[in-house]
């Protein structure tokens, strides 16, 4: 190994531990730090296992590196999930990814037949891919401007690194142990690890805003409340009070396929505009959260009202704006804890008891 490599892969790797350092001070109550954490310390070992002459040291010296190193694809598919999905909670299948790869990377360190190196790369690929898929799916929902532009950079250097790292491996000799590949890959992977370190701490330096709560029986909490996270100023007056009129007075989003774009539309602004107006006026970061909010808080008001009891639920889920009553029972369960016949039964049951 050159020197320069060594300086590049060293480097690369201190600037790893150190935000491996700064995300540990927050893996207890942050989960997206925690998974972050882990990324870059199988990223730093994937930089430390790829170098030229790794192969030379020990078995006990390689196999926490190869281990580590193995498993990044199930941490990198976990982490962007983390950062990209609001609602993200670690599975089961999560693990098994993991494990999967963890073992392949064991048995990789022995004789092995051709089949292990393609079972190997096929799960990496497809974890690899899973990752960019939760990064691109949800941007067009997603309110947070940095956050929307850092997705596109994660799926697309991922993706072509990707293709880097298997075409390598696959056609040239060696792989990117060779020593005409392995330095071109130290300095592309400093280059990476230098472009997401700011983007990820410009991406950081944008303030959450507090959401603005829609309560049950009261869907109207734009017109009743004033945003929680920042005062409405000219010209966002004008447009919140516009967006106002159509939640409360039009009620659009009784619309089952209502989206920015048609919204911005209605409102004669551009979608960037009503992302910014939702996100930092209501504290709202996903616009279908945002949007099911007040299709939930009517459905409860619905499920609450006596002279709605006979009213079938699917009629109730489909007057509020859900396309199919799947989604609405699986969304009503998530925001209070009842299916929505339990929780008509049990306002039913309350209202009985208050007139006793």
């Amino acid at each position: 190994m050159s020197t320069l490599e060594a300086a590049l892969r060293g480097g690369a790797v201190v600037i790893l531990l150190f935000r491996v350092a700064i995300a540990a001070r927050d893996a207890r109550r942050n989960p997206v730090s925690r998974y972050s954490a882990l990324l870059n310390l199988s990223i730093a070992a994937y930089i430390i296992g790829s170098a030229s002459g790794f192969e030379t040291l020990s078995l006990p010296l390689r196999v926490p590196v190869n281990l580590v190193s193995g498993g990044m694809p199930a941490v990198f598919w976990i982490a962007v999930s983390a950062i990209f999905v609001d609602e993200f909670r670690l599975r089961w299948y999560h693990l098994l990814g993991g494990l999967a790869l963890m073992g392949l990377a064991w048995i990789d360190m022995s004789r092995h037949p051709m089949s292990v190196d393609v079972a190997r790369t096929a799960l990496s690929v497809s974890l690899l891919s899973l990752g960019i898929w939760h990064a691109l799916s949800g941007r067009a929902s997603d309110l947070v401007e940095k956050r929307r532009r850092l997705r596109v950079w994660y799926a697309i250097v991922t993706a072509l690194y990707a293709l880097f790292i298997i075409a390598s491996d696959w056609l040239w000799p060696g792989g990117l142990s060779a020593s005409s590949l392995s330095l071109a890959n130290a300095a592309g992977l400093m280059a990476l690890i230098f472009l997401f370190a700011v983007l990820g701490t410009l991406s950081s330096t944008e303030p959450t805003p507090v959401p603005v709560p829609v309560q049950a029986n009261q869907p109207v909490a734009i017109s009743r409340d004033q945003p929680a996270a920042v005062p409405a100023a000219e010209p966002d007056a004008a447009q919140f009070a516009a967006l106002r009129r159509l939640l409360d007075h039009d009620k659009v989003f009784r619309e089952p396929d209502l989206s920015i774009a048609t919204l911005s539309q209605k409102l004669d602004i551009p979608e960037y505009r009503l992302r910014h107006l939702i996100n930092r006026q209501l504290g709202h970061r996903n616009f279908s959260a945002f949007v099911n909010s007040y299709r939930l808080a009517e459905a409860e008001a619905a499920l609450s009202d006596p002279s709605q009891a006979a009213v079938p639920i699917l009629t109730i889920a489909l007057d509020a704006g859900f396309g199919s009553i799947g989604p609405f029972n699986r969304a009503f369960k998530v925001h209070t804890g009842l299916t929505p016949s339990e929780y008509r039964r049990a306002r039913a049951g309350g209202m009985t008891g208050a007139e006793t």
